[in-house]
Order: structure tokens, then sequence, then C-alpha cells
């Protein structure tokens, strides 16, 4: 499975050195770059949500809340679309909103930067204005292994919107994603390694990781790790109705001449039992 979105940080480690005694490129990787450059689509989800969202309320929405929002490219990429846009990231993980405001909110202009606002806090905590969207992306919400857990997460969620506010997720499934394996994507410079290294079946629990190997020879292994329960989508379906949620949809991905993903996501009341698949979902205050 080909997971183009993923997160949750653990620090990497090079796994061999160069022979010349020189730093290897794992040792000279900065492992969010690697990421942002194998993982995330910020481009693709921003114009996702911003047309699902008008083609659902008939307006534009202003006011983004990214949760888990990592290195905050999400947000830039908001900020950057409409002047009357405004964003707000939250993270638990104080040295990754860093490395994104070094990156990130630093290269945006000064009236950009001041529609950007980041809180190192918890998402199942934090207090917000009332906002236009919740983005979880990149499968963190399955972070919260306990049904219960991810309910309150929820309904956290439903509180924090706006009276027409909408969330949208993604998700990631198919009988390839209950697998023990190893897939790996080659990228200019990189391989990108996308490891499934447990599941458990009863639990639901999985753990994955991403590694980053190099045409030295050495590897950032373990560059970032997930400890999450794999739920499915009717399951993921009902969790939403009871927080609170009056309408969930679920977008399923087409298909082009090659048989490969086309990265066109519309709405779907059936999908086919594909051996991996990427799904968007909208929830509806």
């Amino acid at each position: 499975m080909n997971i183009k979105k993923s997160r949750h940080k653990n620090a990497g480690k090079s796994a061999k050195a160069s022979k010349s005694g020189k730093p290897s490129k794992a040792d000279r990787a900065d492992r969010h770059e690697l990421y942002e450059q194998s993982v995330q689509s910020t481009e693709f989800e921003y114009e996702f949500v911003d047309s699902n969202f008008r083609r659902i309320r008939k307006r534009e929405p202003q006011l983004l809340r990214e949760d888990f929002c990592g290195t905050a490219q999400m947000c830039c990429e908001w900020v950057r679309a409409r002047k009357t846009n405004r964003a707000i990231g939250v993270d638990l993980d104080a040295e990754v909103l860093q490395w994104g405001r070094e990156r990130h909110i630093a290269a945006l202009e000064a009236s950009e930067q001041a529609r950007v606002t980041l809180l190192n806090e918890n998402v199942l905590t934090v207090h917000t204005e009332p906002v236009d969207v919740v983005m979880a992306m990149n499968f963190s919400w399955q972070v919260f292994q306990q049904r219960a857990l991810l309910r309150d997460y929820f309904a956290s969620v439903h509180a924090a919107l706006a009276d027409d506010g909408i969330l949208f997720l993604d998700c990631f499934g198919g009988y390839d994603a209950y697998r023990e394996y190893q897939e790996k994507t080659k990228h200019k410079g990189f391989t990108y390694v996308w490891d499934q290294a447990s599941y458990d079946p009863i639990s639901g629990r999985m753990q994955c990781h991403i590694h980053f190997n190099f045409n030295d020879g050495s590897r950032l292994k373990q560059a970032f790790s997930y400890d999450w329960r794999l739920y499915g989508l009717a399951e993921l379906h009902d969790i939403l109705l009871d927080a609170g949620f009056a309408h969930v949809t679920f977008y399923w991905q087409g298909w082009d001449e090659d048989d490969e993903p086309d990265g066109n996501f519309q709405p779907a009341t059936r999908g086919d039992a594909d051996p991996s698949w990427i799904a968007m979902v909208s929830a509806e205050k």
C-alpha cells in the first residue's frame, strides 16, 4: 500500500555511516523535508476541502483548524489561497511546530503570517473560536484506539465548529492494510519505505513506520512511527453520528486507463474490494 499520507513523530536514526567516514546522507537528511516530499499533498487537500465545502454550504470557508498539524504546511497553504483565510494549527509536538515556524511560517508574507496561529496543545482539550473547517488528515485520528475516546474527540470537534462547519478526514483500508509488509517508493535522492510492522486482529491495533533509504547505503530508520487502530468505514460512520454529526459522506477514488488511482475523489455509497484504498470523509455539523 503506497500510503501518501501519515503522521505522528519519532526521532529517526541512520543505520550505516558512509565508507569514507564522512557523514552519510541519512545523517545529513531532514526527516520533515523527506516526509513532506513523499507523504503530504497539501495542494490536493486544499482543493478538495475548499471545493467540497463550497459545494455543500454554498459559501467559501475562511477559518481552518488543522488538528495534528505537524509542520503546519497545510495552514500555510490555506492562508496563501485567499486574503480572507485564517488558520489555526494544533499539535502536541513542540519540536515539529518550531520546525514549521522556521521553515514555513517564516517564508510567508507578513500579512499571511498574521493569519496563522500555532497551538502546542492536545486536540482533545484545545479551545478555539468557532471554525468553518477542521481537518484531521494523514490518518492521525486513528491514534485514538478506544472507540469512546475517538467519539470524544469527534464530539469536541463538533463543538468547535461553526453552525455550518464541516470536519474533513482521510482514511485507508483494503485487505493489504491487514498485512505485515514493507512497500518501497523511489523519489529523487531517496527511497520512501512504508512499513506495516504489526497488526492485531483482536484489538485492531497496528504499528507502522516510515524509513528512508539513500543510495550511499545509509538509512533513516523509523523516521516516523505510528501506533494506531485500523477503523473500518462503517464503524467510522457510526462513531461520527454518535458524536453529533448530522451527515457523513465518503469520497471514493477513481482509476485511470493504466488501472492506477487517479486522485479524483467523488461521493460514493459503495466501494470496491480493492487490496488498498484511500478515501476522503466529510462530516457535517
